[in-house]
């Protein structure tokens, strides 16, 4: 009873310390993974129960945005249908191949991520220039990155930022609340899959879950109070010594 105590006290931790990262620089699941991990779960039963737990997390994130989201009902709906598909096709990804092959890319997914982590002002920035509108290419490239999301999720806010700063011209805090919706959508359609037909270690989401909901809202306070720069060099530091020893576990 008491081990089992100190496993939800901890759980929840670590939803709430990834909770605040995901509103400091959109990168919780590069905390709340390799800690399942760490708790005893395989590597896929890990990430599925890690993304039904995210959910919590873009859902308090969209309401949390309201103000930026006004007016922009139509467009996060036209939108939302390539984050759906998206999400749906990198769940089906994860589900139907084998457990080996994400054992696998999931270093090299992770690694990628911490790049993704180090680059993100830069790539931030980006999203400024040259917005193009909806064309077969933009929304090519946010179902892509919508695969991602729901095959893995990791870096998946950030990429969609980027992608929705080539076809919307609006300031960066709209952009951030939009792409919390779609990355939102993408993430919870995943999660549907998952619940009906993956290994979803309901033990492991629930308390991460509360953690992510009080991350969630505690967040914007503590990241005021956080220089972003030295945090991500520490989670990107973190994550890339995780990425390496998953590797060196897989390819050994």
């Amino acid at each position: 009873m008491t081990g089992t105590l100190i496993h939800l006290v901890l759980l929840i931790g670590v939803g709430v310390v990834a909770g605040v990262v995901s509103v400091v620089v959109s990168l919780a699941s590069l905390v709340s993974y390799p800690a399942l991990l760490a708790f005893g779960l395989p590597p896929v039963a890990a990430n599925v129960s890690n993304t039904v737990a995210l959910t919590f997390v873009g859902l308090g994130g969209t309401l949390g945005s309201r103000t930026e989201l006004a007016g922009q009902r139509g467009t996060v709906l036209r939108l939302a249908g390539m984050s759906v598909l998206g999400g749906a096709t990198g769940a089906a990804l994860l589900l139907l191949a084998p457990g080996r092959t994400f054992e696998l890319l999931a270093p090299w997914l992770i690694a990628g991520a911490c790049i993704v982590l180090l680059v993100q002002p830069r790539l931030q920035l980006q999203t400024r220039f040259r917005p193009r509108g909806v064309t077969p290419l933009t929304l090519f490239a946010l179902y892509a990155v919508a695969i991602y999301t729901g095959y893995f999720g990791a870096a998946g806010g950030v990429l969609t930022l980027v992608v929705l700063g080539s076809i919307i011209d609006a300031p960066l805090v709209r952009l951030n609340a939009i792409k919390t919706a779609l990355a939102g959508v993408g993430n919870g359609v995943a999660a549907l899959g998952f619940i009906a037909f993956g290994p979803v270690d309901w033990a492991v989401v629930i308390p991460l879950a509360i953690g992510f909901l009080v991350g969630g809202w505690i967040g914007p306070g503590v990241a005021r109070r956080i220089p972003a720069p030295a945090l991500r060099r520490l989670i990107s530091g973190s994550g890339l010594a995780v990425a390496a020893v998953l590797g060196w576990r897989a390819y050994r």
